[in-house]
C-alpha cells in the first residue's frame, strides 16, 4: 500500500463535468447532483483502510451536511482486475451494507480521475454553488485511526459547513492522506 498527501486546494478551479452510472444503476452528473449550497466530490473505494477507518462517520456528516445544502457523490476509479474488492458489484453490496445517502458511482475509464487530478483514497473535492473548489483537505485530524481522540478536527464537515453558509473554504487547509488510486496498468 503507497500512502500519498493530497495537494492543497486550488481555490476557484471549476468543476470538470462526468456522467457515471452509480449503484443505483442511474447515471449521474454535475447538474444533477449539485446541492443548492455546495456540492463534495470525493474519491474513494471499498479496499482502502483510510477510506475503512472513517466510513461510519463520513456517513454520518455527509448526512448532516445536506441540512446546510451541500450534496455528495462518491467516486470509485480504481483498477478492478487487480483490486477486485473495488469492483462494481463490490460497491453495490458495500452500499447498501453501509445505507449510503449518497450516490456512488464507477469511473471505469479512470477520465474522471484523472480530470480532478485525484490521488488517493480518499480525496475530498469541496466546491460552492457555481462548483469552484474550495476546499481539498483532510477528512478529520484522527488519520488513519478508528477511534477519534476526544478533541477531533472536524475538517471536511467544518469546511463544508463554511462553504454552506459563506461560499468560501478556510484558508487554512492540511491535505488528506490515503492509499495512492490504483491505475489500471496501460499495455
Amino acid at each position: 500500500m503507497v500512502s500519498l498527501n493530497t495537494p492543497l486546494c486550488n481555490f476557484g478551479l471549476k468543476a470538470k463535468p462526468f456522467n457515471l452510472l452509480g449503484v443505483d444503476d442511474k447515471l449521474w452528473t454535475l447538474d444533477k447532483i449539485k446541492g443548492e449550497k455546495g456540492l463534495l466530490i470525493m474519491f474513494i473505494c471499498n479496499h482502502c483502510p483510510y477510506v475503512k477507518a472513517i466510513l461510519p462517520r463520513l456517513i454520518n456528516d455527509l448526512s448532516e451536511l445536506k441540512q446546510y445544502g451541500i450534496n455528495s457523490i462518491a467516486i470509485s476509479s480504481n483498477d478492478t482486475v487487480n483490486y477486485p474488492e473495488d469492483s462494481f458489484e463490490e460497491m453495490k453490496k458495500l452500499s447498501h451494507f453501509q445505507n449510503f445517502t449518497f450516490p456512488y458511482v464507477f469511473d471505469e475509464s479512470q477520465s474522471v480521475a484523472k480530470s480532478y487530478d485525484a490521488i488517493c483514497t480518499p480525496d475530498f473535492f469541496g466546491f460552492n454553488k457555481d462548483l469552484r473548489l474550495q476546499y481539498r483537505g483532510r477528512f478529520d485530524s484522527t488519520g488513519r485511526g478508528d477511534n477519534p481522540p476526544a478533541i477531533n478536527q472536524r475538517d471536511l464537515y467544518k469546511a463544508m459547513k463554511l462553504i454552506s453558509s459563506t461560499q468560501k473554504g478556510p484558508e487554512t487547509q492540511f491535505s488528506s492522506i490515503g492509499c495512492s488510486l490504483k491505475w489500471r496498468e496501460v499495455n
